[in-house]
């Protein structure tokens, strides 16, 4: 079952078309963390995606410094480039399913045991704004996106049941995320809830030659 609203929380409410989400958060959120995820092996692109440069900062340092901006506890998943804690999926490249378990496991060894944002490292136009309203959305289960019909469980928050399940459906062999948007309580937000803190571009992912020339970005 996919609820549109989950239950009540601490979070705080969106409020639809405001500014809010424009300014500064008086604090990161200590109820959430994050984890980047930068271990993808970048084959259509040719080279580390990670070490491309938007705004004179690589694309792993720009999103750990929009993660910081939001919650107190970020980690890499990943080769350690961002500046965050890093760590490895094991084994590697065996999808982005591996890189949450191992982000998983970082996150609850470091003592955070709720919900993360969860974001690949490969999203030039992501903002604070989005983050943020992700971080806030009211509810204690997972918060995901969903752009043109297809979820984005790669730019979400996930909650502590589902980051804390994703090991058993990797030992079972699941690879993608795709399990993740029909799992009980998680909440869909299509474009009617995002567009008022973010453009779809923002979910957009450089991955090849192609969109490096049409997002205007250099190596």
């Amino acid at each position: 079952m996919i609820s549109r609203l989950g239950p009540s929380s601490s979070f705080a409410v969106p409020v639809r078309g405001s500014s809010l989400y424009h300014w500064p958060m008086p604090s990161p959120s200590h109820l959430v963390a994050a984890m980047l995820l930068n271990g993808g092996a970048s084959r259509r692109m040719g080279r580390d995606k990670s070490q491309l440069l938007i705004e004179g900062s690589t694309l792993a340092v720009r999103t750990a410094s929009l993660l910081l901006s939001v919650v107190e506890t970020a980690v890499e998943v990943g080769a350690g480039v961002s500046g965050l804690p890093a760590t490895s999926d094991d084994p590697p490249g065996q999808g982005p399913l591996a890189g949450v378990v191992a982000g998983c496991a970082a996150l609850r060894a470091c003592g955070h045991d709720g919900g993360a944002l969860v974001v690949a490292c490969d999203l030039p136009f992501l903002s604070v704004e989005l983050l943020r309203f992700l971080v806030e959305w009211d509810s204690n289960g997972s918060v995901v996106p969903v752009v043109r019909g297809m979820p984005q469980p790669l730019c979400a928050r996930w909650g502590q049941r589902d980051l804390d399940s994703a090991s058993g459906f990797f030992a079972r062999g699941q690879r993608s995320l795709r399990h993740l948007s029909t799992q009980p309580g998680v909440v869909l937000l299509d474009e009617s809830e995002w567009k008022f803190v973010a453009a779809e571009e923002q979910f957009g992912d450089v991955d090849s030659p192609d969109d490096l020339r049409r997002f205007g970005m250099t190596t």
